[in-house]
């Protein structure tokens, strides 16, 4: 199944306690696991039945194609809202604007995946499966950007971008208060 994300671990503080977590295209469901012993409650969205299976031990499934079917997670015409967004390794450009409405007022967007010179070093490779310089900025354009990193990772190699970011309440009066950043060392991050 794979550790969490350093990411997701590193900034999952955010999350008010008990959130509910939406887990995008969650195979296995190493994040719902971390995320589940960590008392919040996940629902992972993914198209293998098998991998399925195993996440099904750590929150509610849902079996869906999100690239070639509708959006699974409606209610009564709307879609269904969480205190956070889990996507790790995972692009599916026409997602985005769904995956943003599906945060709730404060809520939580940890997004990390493969971004270009990623074709340098290994797969993905195709440029559909990997972010341009700056785009998850753009897509996030209109939430609070908490943080964001993009460059080479290693062991294994491979360049990212990651971003938290979060939606505004629907008080805009109301303070991001568990909201801390502090600017911190990236040593093990190089640009790409």
């Amino acid at each position: 199944m794979g550790e969490p994300s350093a990411w997701v671990r590193r900034w999952c503080h955010l999350l008010k306690p008990g959130a509910r977590v939406l887990d995008v295209a969650c195979g296995q469901g190493r994040h719902m696991k971390w995320l589940s012993e960590a008392g919040f409650q996940c629902l992972g969205v993914d198209r293998c039945a098998e991998s399925l299976q195993v996440a099904a031990a750590f929150g509610q499934v849902c079996h869906a194609d999100i690239e070639q079917g509708d959006w699974p997670l409606m209610t009564h015409g709307q879609l269904q809202t969480f205190d956070a967004v889990v996507v790790t390794n995972y692009l599916w450009r026409p997602l985005f604007p769904t995956l943003l409405a599906s945060l709730a007022p404060g809520g939580v967007l940890l997004y990390e995946t493969f971004s270009a010179g990623n074709e340098r070093l290994g797969k993905p490779s195709r440029p559909d499966f990997l972010l341009q310089p700056g785009e998850l900025l753009r897509h996030c354009a209109q939430l609070q950007v908490v943080a964001f990193e993009a460059g080479r990772l290693e062991n294994p190699a491979r360049c990212v971008q990651r971003i938290v970011a979060i939606q505004a309440a629907n008080d805009a009066t109301e303070p991001l208060a568990h909201c801390a950043v502090s600017l911190e060392s990236l040593a093990n991050l190089t640009p790409n």
